[in-house]
């Protein structure tokens, strides 16, 4: 089997993974005639595994970054794949860390939040260190795969 990934920046974060059926295909062809479905449940499974390790590796503050992550199948015939994302602004800021950089105000004349001594001008920030939780999900892909297809025609 052949695994392909790709990441993609937008708003959100989103991992996409193509899995080439061809290998299974050719031997299920001689019993089924064409692709199987558990070919096509075998991919779904393995779709949920990778969303559902995404979601238990990403960090949780208010838990809307773990709930935001969502699946879907791509591809027919002989790709088929799916794409694992997110929607919220910040996952990739989690997903890949930020440099040190400045906060200026946007909309106001200076900074201020509940604790802080006085409003400022802008604010140094420090940067974070990444969070990964996207990739490694997506690279556990072979492993999820590997105990789907095993059940593959066992019926």
């Amino acid at each position: 089997m052949r695994f392909r990934s790709r990441s993609r920046l937008r708003l959100g974060t989103s991992v996409s993974t193509q899995i080439n059926t061809r290998a299974a295909e050719r031997g299920l062809r001689r019993y089924f005639g064409g692709m199987s479905d558990d070919v096509k449940r075998a991919v779904d499974r393995t779709r949920i595994d990778v969303q559902n390790e995404a979601r238990r590796r990403a960090p949780v503050d208010t838990g809307r970054l773990r709930s935001s992550i969502v699946s879907r199948a791509e591809g027919s015939g002989r790709s088929v794949g799916y794409v694992i994302g997110t929607n919220v602004n910040y996952a990739a800021a989690v997903e890949y860390g930020t440099a040190p950089h400045v906060i200026k105000p946007r909309y106001k004349q200076a900074l201020y939040w509940p604790g802080a001594a006085h409003p400022v001008a802008q604010v140094n920030h420090p940067g974070t260190r990444a969070q990964p939780f996207l990739r490694p999900a997506i690279e556990m892909t072979p492993i999820f795969w590997r105990a789907h297809a095993s059940q593959i025609g066992r019926r």
